[in-house]
């Protein structure tokens, strides 16, 4: 079956909660809803996700990726965008990007009440590392390429 020409994004299936992180690590999580919206056309070069932050939620563990770019553009509400230089508020209409290989560790915070919504795209290079400084946990290529979640000290996770 050919992909579709165009969609509803809000109709683009969800996907599921994240499985590496362990469970502790997750609070902030829940509620968030990402949607790829890449995939339901075929294209595999780059992921974009449209992604709704309830009020309370953070859209990730504050992470930096070695060799993935990452931008974010606000569609809906007042995240606040959390970097290692510090808080900076976002509104819709403005976007954010996130250089690979800087180490510059960052997510958005929704302080609420409302939904943050947001567009998230980022490429697909192989190799990726993925690091949290404030968490212990950092995710890595296996030697099959596919993501192995660790602890910093080695330690397997998932």
């Amino acid at each position: 079956m050919p992909p579709p020409v165009a969609i509803r994004a809000e109709e683009a299936p969800e996907r599921p909660a994240p499985q590496g992180f362990p469970p502790d690590l997750m609070v902030g999580l829940k509620g968030r809803v990402k949607r790829p919206l890449a995939p339901v056309f075929g294209l595999w070069n780059f992921g974009v996700n449209l992604t709704r932050l309830p009020g309370g939620g953070v859209s990730s563990l504050r992470h930096a990726h070695a060799r993935q770019d990452e931008f974010v553009f606000v569609l809906e509400g007042h995240p606040v965008l959390v970097t290692d230089a510090g808080e900076t508020p976002l509104a819709p209409g403005m976007c954010a990007g996130f250089p690979a290989g800087t180490g510059d560790a960052h997510h958005l915070r929704n302080p609420g009440p409302g939904d943050a919504v947001y567009l998230e795209i980022g490429d697909s290079t192989p190799g990726d590392v993925v690091t949290y400084p404030e968490n212990d946990v950092q995710v890595v290529p296996g030697p099959d390429g596919k993501a192995r979640w660790l602890r910093k000290d080695g330690t397997l996770i998932r």
